[in-house]
């Protein structure tokens, strides 16, 4: 069947002090929107089959538009999320529930995934979806470079150093055997449960289920201050330039 792949687009990038609500899946990087770079790694995966774009009402026809004019022919749907990222992606996962039943087809995997990382690449998108089909669950990481401490209990003051060995720092595309996510996400909805991550809600529901690491490299930023889209040109400068050194 191949994998499906929901497409979180909802922020309005608060931390980006963008002015009349513009949301930041629509900032350019290397002159495209950030979500179109977002599509087009999905679209060049080769196990990704459909894909759906939860974002602001005011944002679908423009993604929508944009989607068939740069022929990314995945996109099945761009439809309204919700107040909460997690609301969001269950607007989508009831549509591809609705596709489910109606074929009697199970996609392999679903992956969930943050419209504002467009620097994931599909080669990464494909081993993240075979790792969640064979495993159940598959999340992409890297190591922190920094050292991370625990806030004290005493005001101004920090706690515990943590060991770094023992720390990663999470990403998307988060991947999941497709009737593990769509369960966790209908008890989430049943107790108004609300999560920072997928891989969170399938802890909480499924904690029998491993979650299989793949770590990756430190491209795949996710576009949140203004500082990140000159820090984003740089990594999509750098990421052009080792696809010319391959070719």
């Amino acid at each position: 069947m191949g994998t499906y792949v929901i497409i979180a687009a909802s922020g309005v990038g608060k931390r980006m002090n963008l002015e009349g609500g513009l949301s930041k899946q629509m900032l350019l990087v290397g002159g495209l929107p950030v979500i179109c770079h977002t599509l087009k790694a999905f679209e060049e995966a080769e196990t990704v089959e459909a894909v759906y774009v939860a974002t602001k009402a005011d944002s679908i026809d423009q993604i929508g538009e944009m989607a068939a004019g740069q022929g990314f022919g995945k996109v099945r749907a761009v439809i309204e999320g919700g107040a909460e990222r997690q609301d969001s992606i269950a607007n989508c996962m009831a549509m591809i529930e609705k596709e489910i039943a109606a074929s009697g087809k199970m996609p392999d995997a679903i992956l969930v995934h943050d419209g504002a990382r467009p620097f994931i690449q599909p080669g990464e998108i494909d081993d993240i979806a075979h790792l969640s089909a064979q495993y159940g669950a598959c999340v992409p990481a890297n190591r922190p470079k920094d050292t991370i401490k625990f806030v004290g209990n005493s005001p101004g003051l920090f706690g515990e150093t943590l060991d770094r060995s023992r720390l990663l720092q999470v990403q998307t595309p988060q991947g999941f055997a497709p009737e593990k996510l769509i369960e966790a996400h209908r008890k989430a909805r049943q107790e108004g449960y609300y999560a920072t991550d997928d891989a969170a809600l399938v802890e909480r529901y499924f904690p029998e289920q491993g979650i299989r690491i793949y770590e990756t490299g430190y491209h795949n930023i996710k576009i949140t201050t203004p500082e990140d889209v000159f820090i984003g040109e740089a990594i999509l400068a750098s990421l052009k330039a080792r696809r010319e050194e391959r070719n």
